[in-house]
């Protein structure tokens, strides 16, 4: 009996010995390997303000810890990622992985603001966890209301189209903070004037990219009125989207065409 127990003992150690080493040997891809292991839409900063790389499930974040808002939010959008069903669900709350003073939700109260997701909840419906983090407030600036819920949404619904038309878009996106900007909360969360977001898509090792320019006020009009290369969203920035790719591959970011990407 005792012999009994013993082997059975020995059998379980070596079973969890065995398993722990091929648990090493060959991990599981975690959700942000799976969702883009070549990193195409990240960007690089070309002044010295503050960046702390975050990256979570759905998006990366170069979050600015000095501003409380993020310098540039980048993702993949797939066509398959658009079929999600998560429904939009979690409240704004910090990002753990964020350094500097912990801004909370109540910062937003009453100042005016929306809480104006850069990588929107609807492009995260592939994953429950990617929506809950899509409402870190490191992926949040401070968005005029009409501009949160008009012109700025109807991109990002455009940008789920072209998704499903053309297989995947890159995409980057944030503030364009001025020099004197104001500030809201008690935090003192920096207000944009106005916000970026640039887009990049890719055929047979064929690129084309293209930018828009948003005021941070009411207004309506067309996408069109927005558009610019990507060259001339970078010399607002200061920010180098797409660096992956070398230079002698960039001529695209100097031209955009409103036809290739159905925009009017």
């Amino acid at each position: 009996m005792y012999q009994s127990k013993k082997r059975q003992i020995h059998n379980k150690v070596l079973f969890f010995g065995v398993a722990l080493f091929f648990l090493a040997a060959y991990p599981a891809p975690t959700a942000v390997q799976q969702k883009s292991d070549i990193k195409k839409e990240l960007a690089t900063i070309l002044d010295n303000r503050e960046s702390q790389i975050i990256e979570n499930t759905g998006y990366t974040v170069s979050y600015n810890k000095m501003l409380h808002i993020p310098n540039w939010v980048a993702y993949q959008l797939t066509d398959q990622e658009t079929l999600g069903e998560v429904p939009r669900t979690g409240g704004f709350e910090p990002d753990p992985q964020a350094s500097g003073v912990v801004i909370s939700a109540n910062d937003y109260k009453n100042s005016g603001y929306d809480r104006g997701h850069m990588a929107p909840a609807g492009d995260m419906k592939w994953s429950y966890i990617a929506m809950k983090e899509s409402f870190y407030l490191s992926n949040v600036c401070p968005q005029n209301h009409a501009l949160n819920s008009g012109d700025w949404r109807i991109l990002e619904e455009k940008i789920r189209d072209l998704a499903r038309k053309f297989g995947a878009i890159y995409i980057a996106c944030g503030p364009i903070v001025s020099a004197d900007y104001q500030t809201i909360g008690y935090n003192k969360i920096a207000v944009p004037d106005k916000f970026f977001k640039v887009l990049l898509k890719e055929k047979d090792g064929t690129y084309e990219s293209i930018g828009f320019v948003f005021d941070n006020d009411a207004g309506h009009k067309p996408l069109s009125a927005y558009a610019m290369s990507v060259d001339s969203v970078e010399k607002l920035t200061n920010i180098d989207f797409f660096s992956f790719l070398p230079d002698s591959f960039c001529t695209w970011e100097s031209t955009y065409s409103l036809s290739s990407w159905s925009i009017k």
